[in-house]
C-alpha cells in the first residue's frame, strides 16, 4: 500500500512485477485533505509494507492501519532523510513535507524503498537492487535535465508564485525564487488582506508566473494574474500524479520543468 500515486509509481519502479501496489488517494486527489473511506480499511487486510511520506502530509494512513489492526511495516519515505536540507514553513504549519519533488531526495526515496522491500521479501532482494540501480540512473538523467532546462532562464525571470507550498524543495534544487503563495493549504481561502499582499509581493519581486495544480480551482489565482499581468500554470502535478506524460514520477516532474521553462522564458 502507498498513500498516493507518487509513492506508488516509485514502489513499482523498484518491485516490478514481484509487487503489487496500490495508492489509496487516487490520482487528482489532494493528500492533504483526503478523507479515507470506511473502505478504505479492508485494504490493509493483505498488506506487507505501507509506503508513506510522513512529516504530516498523510499520518492519516496510521488511523486507517489501526482501525484494520495491521501490523504491517511502515517506511516514512522522507522523516529522517539522509542528507537532506529540510524547510520549515511556520511555526504552525513545522517541516514542509515535498522532499520528492528535488529529484535527488526521490532518489533517496528509492533507496528507502528498495531497502524495505527486501526487508520484507529477502528473496526478492537482489533483483530489488537491480531495478533500483537502473531507476536511479534515469532519475540522475531526469536532475541534470531540470538544472539545465531551468538554469538556462536568467536569474531574475525565474521568479515565481506558487498556489501552494508545495515546490520549495523543487525551487531550491533548480534555481527557482518562491516570492509567496495563494493559500497557506489546500481548503485554506486567504482573507483579502492575504491577497492584497500577494499582489504587492508581486509587483515588487517581479515575479514571472503562479505555478498551480491541476486539482486546485483556479478563479483565485486567474484574479490575481489579472491584476498582476504575471502568467499561470495552472496544470502542474506535485502531490498526485495525473494523466500521460504525468503518469508516473518521471513523466510528472518532466511535464512540470517543461511547463515552468515555457512559461519563464
Amino acid at each position: 500500500m502507498a498513500t498516493t500515486t507518487v509513492f506508488a509509481d516509485l514502489v513499482h519502479e523498484v518491485g516490478g512485477d514481484r509487487v503489487s501496489v496500490r495508492s489509496l488517494v487516487p490520482a487528482g486527489g489532494e493528500p492533504h485533505t483526503f478523507d479515507p473511506r470506511p473502505s478504505d480499511v479492508t485494504a490493509f487486510v493483505d498488506a506487507d509494507l505501507v509506503a508513506m511520506n510522513g512529516l504530516g502530509l498523510d499520518d492519516w494512513v496510521v488511523d486507517l492501519m489501526n482501525e484494520a489492526s495491521s501490523e504491517a511495516p511502515v517506511v516514512r519515505l522522507a522523516e529522517d532523510l539522509p542528507g537532506a536540507d529540510y524547510i520549515t514553513d511556520t511555526e504552525e504549519s513545522g517541516t514542509n513535507p515535498h522532499l520528492w519533488l528535488n529529484v535527488a531526495y526521490a532518489i533517496a526515496y528509492v533507496d528507502r524503498i528498495a531497502a524495505s522491500l527486501a526487508e520484507v521479501d529477502p528473496d526478492g532482494a537482489e533483483g530489488y537492487a537491480q531495478r533500483a540501480a537502473g531507476f536511479v540512473a534515469e532519475l540522475e538523467d531526469l536532475d541534470m535535465f531540470a538544472r539545465d532546462q531551468l538554469a538556462a532562464i536568467p536569474a531574475e525571470r525565474r521568479r515565481v508564485v506558487s498556489f501552494h507550498d508545495a515546490f520549495p524543495y523543487f525551487a531550491a534544487a533548480y534555481g527557482l525564487e518562491i516570492v509567496g503563495t495563494v493559500v497557506q493549504a489546500p481548503g485554506q481561502d486567504p482573507s483579502a488582506g492575504q491577497v492584497a499582499a500577494l499582489i504587492d509581493a508581486i509587483r515588487e519581486s517581479g515575479a514571472q508566473a503562479i505555478l498551480s495544480e491541476d486539482q486546485f480551482p483556479s478563479d483565485l489565482v486567474d484574479q490575481i494574474a489579472a491584476e498582476t499581468g504575471v502568467a499561470v500554470v495552472a496544470d502542474l502535478y506535485s502531490d498526485s500524479l495525473g494523466d500521460a506524460p504525468g503518469d508516473s514520477f518521471v513523466g510528472m516532474v518532466r511535464w512540470d520543468v517543461e511547463r515552468i521553462a515555457e512559461a519563464l522564458r
